[in-house]
């Protein structure tokens, strides 16, 4: 083989890519196919509770109606129009007026967060975000070469007088926020705090994205008004929805409310993206959400969920050392913990996954200093037996050290 060949470079990867971490939780996933390890990685939805029949029910109505051959077919960039409809009644019902224009259908929420990117933030833009924050997020907003800076939160969320100083000194493209149930932490901003933030980001004139995919999963309390419906929030709050927490994430499809004069933008962005969401999954849940009880639905995975949340929270006492503290979410998927000390909780993740039990160590959703001693449990793929001795697990990984 000659030297010439031996010496010929290597196709390049894109720049954009270099600074931008591979998710920790896709890895902790690939890596527990074992079934005896009890996981608390993934903040996935519990596969026994799908509607199988229903959704099985409402893919046959599609495939074997009379619409069968237009289900299989290219179809407008915004989405299905009786998908989006439902979607309005529902989301109007929770206090946030919609109608089908205003919405755009996307390939999941995550598709969603990308086509504001594209829309919004040109390389070098800086993001504000929660610190810590979904980190599926923060990989987004580090592709489109933002740069994000983290707000200080407190027990309620962001901190609106951090948030005031960081507006005026960064001058933002965008502020991300998950503000109900949130990811990691499980929090939810009270609705002072929501009528605090939209006017302040309006005054800067700031675009927000209310990520919001886990607010039908309550347990407890009162719902609170998304922050899109507080007065002006109308020409600067978009609001990301999803599929993935109350039907089936596998049919990746979630939604975009945003102001109209920011729709075309983010229709062309999707065009240029995948032309569109895929037709027959759009249908299928459209059909699905006509037949099923979805409100019982919904209440059976409240139900379920928190029985697991509770389970979670009853047992942590016994397993963490004195000085810990957790959150005790009102809904959602996630417990947040902080360890007395300074431990390093991806040190102790090897120690758990010899216990057989997992987390995610929590310093992965920070954009700034993480604090290490940090991780999240996600509670709802294991029953409350499995959960308690998961977490007794847990305990005996901490004595370890």
């Amino acid at each position: 083989m000659s030297s010439a060949v031996l010496s010929r470079p290597a196709p390049a990867l894109a720049d954009r890519l270099a600074g931008v971490a591979s998710s920790p939780v896709r890895e902790l996933l690939a890596l527990l196919d074992r079934p005896q390890v009890v996981s608390f990685a993934g903040g996935l939805p519990a596969p026994e509770l799908f509607d199988l029949d229903g959704v099985r029910a409402a893919y046959e109505s599609v495939l074997w109606g009379p619409s069968a051959r237009r289900a299989l077919q290219y179809a407008p960039t915004e989405g299905d129009r009786e998908l989006r409809a439902r979607v309005a009644a529902r989301m109007t019902a929770r206090g946030l007026l919609t109608t089908v224009d205003d919405l755009l259908v996307t390939s999941g929420s995550q598709q969603a967060l990308s086509l504001v990117a594209t829309a919004l933030l040109d390389p070098g833009a800086v993001v504000l975000v929660e610190d810590p924050t979904y980190l599926a997020a923060l990989q987004c907003f580090q592709l489109a070469g933002a740069r994000v800076v983290p707000v200080p939160t407190d027990e309620h969320g962001i901190d609106p007088a951090a948030l005031a100083d960081v507006l005026e000194r960064e001058r933002p493209a965008l502020l991300y926020l998950v503000p109900t149930f949130a990811n990691p932490t499980g929090r939810t901003m009270p609705a002072e705090r929501r009528a605090e933030v939209v006017e302040l980001t309006a005054r800067h004139g700031v675009w927000v994205v209310e990520d919001d995919p886990y607010a039908e999963l309550r347990y407890r309390g009162a719902p609170v008004l998304p922050l899109a419906a507080h007065p002006g929030a109308d020409d600067h709050v978009l609001h990301v929805g999803s599929f993935s927490k109350i039907a089936a994430p596998g049919q990746r499809l979630g939604w975009l409310r945003a102001p109209s004069r920011l729709l075309p933008a983010l229709t062309v962005a999707k065009q240029a993206a995948d032309l569109h969401t895929s037709t027959v999954d759009q249908a299928a849940a459209a059909a699905w959400f006509a037949a099923a009880d979805v409100e019982a639905h919904v209440m059976t995975l409240c139900s379920a969920y928190r029985a697991r949340r509770d389970a979670l929270v009853e047992a942590l006492p016994d397993a963490l050392p004195q000085g810990s503290t957790w959150t005790d979410p009102d809904g959602g998927m996630f417990v947040w913990v902080r360890l007395a000390g300074a431990p390093d909780t991806a040190d102790l993740l090897h120690r758990a996954l010899a216990h057989d039990v997992a987390f995610v160590p929590g310093a992965a959703f920070y954009a700034g200093t993480p604090d290490r001693a940090t991780l999240r449990l996600s509670f709802t793929t294991n029953t409350p037996a499995r959960i308690a001795e998961g977490v007794a697990r847990l305990g005996a990984a901490l004595a370890d050290g």
